[in-house]
């Protein structure tokens, strides 16, 4: 019997600078494990899930960069063929396997989404599990909003929410947000995702 430890998992990183800002891409044993906008969140996320797990950069890691980059051209459903690993609880996986359901085009409010999974009183379970999707833009956490489809919540920053359903349901790139030059460049929100 082999008292090795197993390998540790390299994390791929990859970014794309992009009309919504700089995307950090993180990738492992062949799946997309987190998406950010900004270092920061990115440096934050990886430091609680892969503590121990050595880092490179890679140039599109299994192919998720051209993905998104397609999806930010108007290639609405190249980020559906991208293969996930968002860690989480049981719950959290259930919320962020629903989201990867709404259909680019499409809004959910979280009352919706907690009622298809079968918790009608979970909705602020449902809105805290959105809030820690760390698989922006693929897992798509930017497609649920209030009642009544009031935009509320996204860790990018609403202007952020905002640019990516105007571009999915134009089918193509909207024009750059008016938006702070502070705010894009810190890529911070009040709000969470």
């Amino acid at each position: 019997m082999s008292l090795r430890k197993p390998a540790r998992s390299t994390v791929l990183l990859d970014e794309i600078t992009s009309r919504l800002g700089r995307i950090v891409i993180a990738a492992c044993d062949g799946r997309l494990c987190a998406l950010e906008f900004g270092r920061e969140r990115m440096a934050r996320h990886l430091a609680a899930r892969y503590p121990a797990s050595p880092r490179r950069r890679c140039r599109d890691p299994f192919g998720i960069s051209s993905k998104i980059r397609a999806y930010l051209g108007g290639d609405l459903t190249a980020v559906d063929r991208i293969s996930v690993d968002t860690g989480g609880t049981a719950f959290q996986r259930r919320v962020w396997r629903a989201l990867r359901g709404i259909r680019a085009g499409r809004t959910m409010s979280y009352a919706t989404l907690a009622r298809s999974i079968g918790h009608p009183a979970a909705v602020r379970a449902v809105g805290a599990a959105n809030g820690r999707n760390p698989i922006s833009i693929v897992v798509p956490c930017h497609r649920l909003t209030g009642t009544g489809g009031a935009l509320i919540g996204y860790g990018g920053g609403l202007w952020r929410k905002r640019w990516l359903l105007d571009h999915e349901s134009a089918g193509g790139p909207p024009a750059p947000a008016a938006t702070p030059r502070a705010a894009r460049r810190r890529g911070k929100s009040r709000s969470p995702r």
